[in-house]
């Protein structure tokens, strides 16, 4: 399923986070636990199942390739869709005000 513009799945939303640099796989395991404090910790199943296809919707592509690693960088597009989402959570976040801090949703 390509990506539409919609709201992005954490993986997807982690992994353009960790690409405002440049890295190769095992570094961006490591920026992505780094960037989220230690809550999301992605194994190289998933890792590579989203590079793949956001190589293929174009929000990121291959930096460099010497055979033994695969370093890719973020896209224009990529950039812009990190953009959205990151307004896009913020605006989720706003519209939450309405609870009192410590108040339970029933």
């Amino acid at each position: 399923m390509a990506y539409n513009g919609g709201p992005m799945t954490e993986a997807m939303y982690y992994v353009l986070l960790a690409l405002m640099r440049p890295n190769h796989g095992y570094q961006l395991m490591q920026a992505i636990t780094e960037v989220s404090n230690g809550r999301v910790k992605m194994g190289p199943g998933t890792l590579y199942g989203v590079l793949s296809r956001m190589q293929k919707d174009g929000l990121i592509s291959l930096a460099e390739d010497d055979g033994r690693r695969k370093t890719y960088r973020i896209t224009t597009k990529g950039e812009e869709a990190l953009q959205k989402e990151y307004t896009r959570l913020k605006t989720v976040i706003a519209d939450s005000s309405i609870l009192k801090e410590g108040e339970k949703l029933d």
